[in-house]
């Protein structure tokens, strides 16, 4: 039935098509008119609109981000220019988490928009997302003096905030970013160089540890096992694994 119905719109077509070469003709042309047709540059293309799931996360992670305030619960408020929260999408499949915020992101109030900041960058579009596909956040808010680690009492009274992150976002894998954030997160003592290479659990969702961007910009030749470990994760995201960059 389908091949009929094609069969005659072709014929159709045909019909139209022959009565208006007949019209031109009777007009004195030999051949079809040229006609130019004005292609715009670039077709903007509307936003999608966001999800029911990431405009409610959005809500549920403000609602933490109130929760903050001014925080004091530290001395890191002592010091600190700006409380560093987190950014990204709300509903991103898979999220970043470091130690703490170094001195560009006291400045901006942004996290990982400095020299470490770049290099991971450049691993998250090099896996085929752009920052705002993922969520980035840190372990503690606010800037340890000097970029030292955050001390014991420092992430007591922080972790509670980056766990109701992961709890509103419920990403399907959490990439942790050097010793603190690792042992943090997943309660351990062992270092980043036992633990990364394979995911471990955290309240049901798969985490791979793996080295700090900074650790890189002393040691750029270990990029190889952050990239190693990057794979694993989209391996199990089920996303295609782009080539190896040089």
């Amino acid at each position: 039935m389908g091949s009929k119905i094609t069969a005659m719109a072709d014929r159709q077509i045909k019909d139209k098509l022959i009565d208006l070469l007949e019209i031109y003709k009777k007009m004195g042309y030999d051949s079809l008119p040229e006609i130019n047709f004005k292609i715009p540059k670039s077709i903007p293309v509307p936003k999608p609109k966001p999800s029911p799931k990431a405009s409610n996360n959005d809500a549920l992670l403000n609602a933490i981000k109130d929760d903050i305030g001014n925080c004091t619960r530290c001395k890191l408020y002592t010091t600190r220019k700006n409380i560093v929260f987190g950014e990204g999408d709300p509903g991103a499949r898979l999220m970043f988490i470091g130690e703490g915020p170094g001195a560009d992101e006291d400045e901006s109030g942004r996290p990982f928009v400095g020299r470490a900041g770049k290099v991971l960058e450049s691993l998250i579009n090099k896996l085929g997302f752009t920052r705002e596909d993922v969520y980035i956040a840190n372990i503690v808010k606010c800037r340890p003096p000097g970029n030292r680690e955050p001390e014991g009492d420092e992430i007591a009274a922080c972790r509670g905030f980056v766990e109701r992150q992961i709890e509103v976002i419920a990403p399907e894998a959490i990439m942790t970013l050097g010793n603190v954030a690792t042992k943090t997160l997943l309660a351990t003592d062992k270092t980043i160089g036992q633990m990364r290479g394979e995911f471990h659990d955290y309240n049901g969702i798969s985490v791979m540890p793996t080295y700090h961007p900074s650790y890189f910009l002393r040691n750029p030749s270990k990029k190889i096992f952050t990239w190693n470990d990057a794979v694993k994760v989209l391996q199990f995201l089920g996303i295609e694994v782009p080539p190896r960059p040089a």
